[in-house]
């Protein structure tokens, strides 16, 4: 499967990552991550280029990486800086580096061409460091499906009244048509539903025992990162829709990694503006968002085993359209392209590098 390679993608919580090797995979490939003595993390190909042997099986010497199968070491640039009975080190006794950034709690991985790894190009949220809103680490679903599916799902405010009647939707929301607006490689879902019953969430969170308008923006990046505002005021207190940042708003940030064909991980966090100081109710708060998202997960799943049923069948199924879909068509119309621009100006971006065999 090809995929978007010039951009960063999230690798972790970066609380995770200390001074012992683990195994990531990202895009197909498989990375060993470690932080450094300086406090920096260092993330290489996980294999050794003599034998494939993943160097993750291998030991942490400093800030180098002894392979646990003959003793090469390799230094967190990817050069090999020793190998055991053997003076000479061949020119090609190298594993690729990736750069690495830390932002919002996670670290990301540059997964394309190095000399385009650019920090500012990292995924922003504003409202993250604003002392007016709280910030608070969510956590990571891994869901068996492909990241595209999650990708629709999450361009998709029809199926919160269906898929979550306990968390995020009402059936108010249910005939309620939604607004699409394009740009270059981004896109926004948004409605407004008006003198409803507040979602659950809001109604638990925000207090809310009166009706309220209430509203959803998906502000979508592509490949596949996600700032959803989502919030709620009394009805008819906030006519003008841009000062939303007057009610009850938070943002539901999710920063998907494509692990291969059929696996992402969904990582996710939220930021919101309201009751910041009671510290004490974010626990509960975290595991009723992930009760929902996890909603979403045992859809998606059953979707992707159906789909493969079919393919093994050799019928590969036929979906019709909805003017529902028009967000999710057009992101994966971006994610095309943005594809076709890579391969197009070559190198690291397009083509994974693959290890050679290194001569004695």
């Amino acid at each position: 499967m090809k995929y978007v390679r010039n951009v960063w993608y999230p690798l972790g919580w970066a609380e995770d990552i200390g001074r012992e090797l683990s195994r990531h995979m990202v895009l197909e490939e498989a990375i060993v991550v470690y932080r450094r003595e300086d406090g920096k993390i260092a993330a290489l190909q996980d294999a050794c280029p003599h034998r494939l042997a993943p160097l993750s099986l291998g030991k942490l010497k400093g800030d180098t990486i002894e392979c646990g199968y003959h003793g090469m070491t390799f230094d967190c640039s990817g050069k090999c800086v020793r190998i055991p009975g053997q003076e000479i080190i061949p020119g090609n006794a190298v594993v690729r580096a990736y750069p690495v950034e830390e932002k919002y709690g996670l670290a990301w991985i540059w997964m394309g061409d190095p000399a385009l790894a650019d920090p500012a190009k990292l995924f922003h949220i504003a409202q993250y460091d604003d002392p007016n809103w709280r910030a608070v680490k969510g956590g990571t679903l891994r869901i068996d499906c492909n990241y595209l599916s999650l990708c629709d799902n999450l361009l998709d405010p029809a199926h919160v009244t269906f898929v979550h009647p306990s968390t995020l939707g009402t059936p108010a929301g249910a005939t309620v048509p939604v607004n699409n607006e394009y740009g270059d490689r981004s896109i926004i879902v948004w409605r407004w539903i008006r003198d409803a019953p507040a979602i659950p969430l809001f109604s638990k969170y925000g207090k809310f025992t009166a009706n309220v308008d209430r509203w959803h923006y998906y502000n979508y990046t592509a490949p596949c990162f996600y700032a959803i505002d989502m919030g709620s005021c009394l009805t008819g207190t906030i006519p003008d829709m841009d000062k939303r940042h007057e009610g009850v708003q938070m943002f539901a940030c999710h920063l998907l990694t494509p692990v291969d064909e059929r696996t992402v991980l969904q990582h996710w966090f939220h930021v919101r503006n309201f009751r910041t100081d009671e510290l004490e109710m974010e626990a509960e708060l975290t595991a009723d968002m992930d009760r929902a998202f996890n909603e979403d997960k045992v859809v998606l799943q059953r979707i992707q085993l159906e789909e493969e049923r079919e393919a093994a069948r050799g019928k590969p199924y036929k979906r019709i359209v909805l003017g529902i879909d028009a967000a999710p068509r057009r992101m994966r119309k971006m994610i095309d392209q943005m594809i076709a621009e890579e391969e197009q100006a070559g190198g690291i971006g397009a083509i994974p590098v693959k290890l050679e065999t290194a001569s004695a």
